[in-house]
């Protein structure tokens, strides 16, 4: 699929960043010299790879350190599933799932947290609760105050690509598009474009094949010149595509991640931290590699 990256931006040129480095508290993110891996914590009953598993605070608190000693620089918390036909749940509900587990683990955990929702209200008190990241799946677009909450709280944000329905026409085009809607939100709120990364939403709002295409053309997304997240982790284009329960999605999740990074990826965000350190570091090896 040959794409024109056709982005504008408010005065009609194309609409494109190209951020570096990224600091969050005493930690350094340098785009472009490796790929850093995102930890998975849900502490929910009913995510659909981990549901019920850690929505306690001793567990969750233990799994957060088991992820870092397997090589986790960011741990991303979540408090709703958002897996398809999830049951939604209140700010204070969420609030009450994360924020106690976000407070226990800031003071033992040394590497920065993303709180994982489209909450304005959930954002704010995660990131007081220690939280140093905002990873939206909505991009900025579900609750109205979400940017600019993020904006005051100084944090970086994770914009995702997500919609109600699957595209139909012009679908990357569209998706390029929409995507930087999410980004114009974040730059409109005072967002710096430092602080902004792009997720293409794998798994949210598309179809088997075009989840397949995201994949393909990565390198399309990357081409924004924001820092980009990947996340494919046990999701249901693999399962479709081997014919495999989620437990059995660690090799179909490691392929993806590798052809993730060759695309430019700049994080992956995964289930399986010890055994995607691994395919990331290789793939780095690979990718990075300079004589």
């Amino acid at each position: 699929m040959n794409v024109f990256v056709n982005c504008l931006d408010g005065g009609g040129g194309i609409f494109v960043s190209e951020q570096k480095v990224l600091t969050v508290g005493s930690h350094r993110f340098e785009w472009g010299s490796r790929t850093y891996v995102m930890g998975i914590l849900n502490v929910t009953p009913d995510s659909f790879s981990d549901g019920g598993r850690y929505n306690d605070i001793e567990r969750a608190l233990l799994h957060a350190k088991r992820l870092v000693e397997e090589g986790a620089d960011i741990l991303d918390i979540g408090g709703e599933s958002t897996r398809p036909c999830h049951t939604p749940v209140s700010a204070e509900e969420e609030m009450e799932r994360v924020v106690p587990v976000i407070e226990r683990i800031a003071k033992e955990i040394p590497i920065p947290i993303s709180i994982d929702t489209y909450k304005a209200s959930v954002a704010r008190e995660a990131v007081k609760a220690g939280a140093h990241i905002v990873n939206d799946v909505w991009g900025l677009k579900a609750d109205p105050e979400m940017a600019s909450v993020c904006a005051s709280l100084g944090v970086p944000v994770i914009v995702m690509h997500n919609r109600d329905v699957p595209l139909e026409t012009n679908v990357f085009e569209g998706w390029l598009r929409e995507t930087m809607e999410c980004v114009r939100l974040a730059k409109a709120a005072g967002i710096p474009d430092e602080r902004i990364i792009i997720d293409p939403g794998v798994g949210f709002g598309k179809t088997y094949e075009q989840n397949l295409w995201v994949l393909r053309d990565l390198r399309h997304f990357r081409e924004l010149g924001y820092p980009l997240l990947l996340g494919t982790s046990r999701k249901s284009v693999i399962g479709l595509t081997l014919n495999l329960p989620v437990t059995e999605r660690v090799e179909g999740t490691a392929a993806t991640v590798a052809l993730g990074i060759a695309g430019g990826a700049d994080i992956v965000r995964v289930h399986d931290v010890r055994e995607m350190v691994r395919v990331a570091r290789m793939s780095d090896a690979i990718v990075r590699f300079r004589a």
